[in-house]
C-alpha cells in the first residue's frame, strides 16, 4: 500500500514498539488512560497488531481482538496527533479492512467517542439489532 513521504505500515506484535503504544495509550487515549505497559504489552501478544511508521519511529496503531476467520473488534487506533491531517487513519483502515481474513469476516465491532465519519467509510454502522448487543463495562479500571 502506498503511503506518503517515508511513512509504512507494518504488522506482527514483534514489529510493534511497544514502549510508543504504551504511551499513547497510557497518557493521551481517553479509552485506556493509566493502562499500565505489562498489561498493554499482554494484550498486543494476543491481537493481530497493525503499525504506522515514519522511518523507524511507531506514529500510529490499530489491532484486531480475532479469531482470524468469523469475528474481530478493531481496538487501539490512533495516529499521534502531529502526523493527523495526512490520510494515514484511513490508509491503516484501507489496509486492514484489505485483508482477506477480514473480507471473510461475518462480524466486526469497534466502540468510538468522535471517529464515526471515519468507520462509516468502511462500512461500519450502528448495530442493527442493539437490543441483542450487551457488555460488562468497567470505568476507570487502570486509574486506580
Amino acid at each position: 500500500m502506498e503511503l506518503k513521504k517515508n511513512y509504512s505500515i507494518k504488522t506482527g506484535y514483534g514489529n510493534m514498539d511497544i514502549q510508543a503504544i504504551h504511551q499513547f495509550l497510557c497518557m493521551e487515549s481517553y479509552w485506556a488512560k493509566g493502562i499500565s505497559k505489562e498489561l498493554v504489552e499482554k494484550a498486543l501478544q494476543h491481537s493481530f497488531c497493525v503499525g504506522v511508521f515514519l522511518a523507524d519511529k511507531q506514529i500510529g496503531f490499530a489491532r484486531l481482538i480475532t479469531d482470524y476467520t468469523t469475528f474481530a473488534y478493531l481496538a487501539d487506533v490512533y495516529i499521534l496527533e502531529q502526523h493527523r491531517g495526512e490520510g494515514l487513519s484511513k490508509k491503516l483502515m484501507e489496509y486492514i479492512m484489505s485483508l482477506d481474513n477480514v473480507k471473510g469476516m461475518r462480524r466486526i465491532l469497534l466502540a468510538t467517542l468522535d471517529a464515526h465519519a471515519l468507520y462509516s467509510k468502511f462500512g461500519f454502522q450502528s448495530p442493527e439489532n442493539p437490543e441483542r448487543l450487551m457488555e460488562i463495562k468497567r470505568n476507570n479500571l487502570y486509574s486506580k
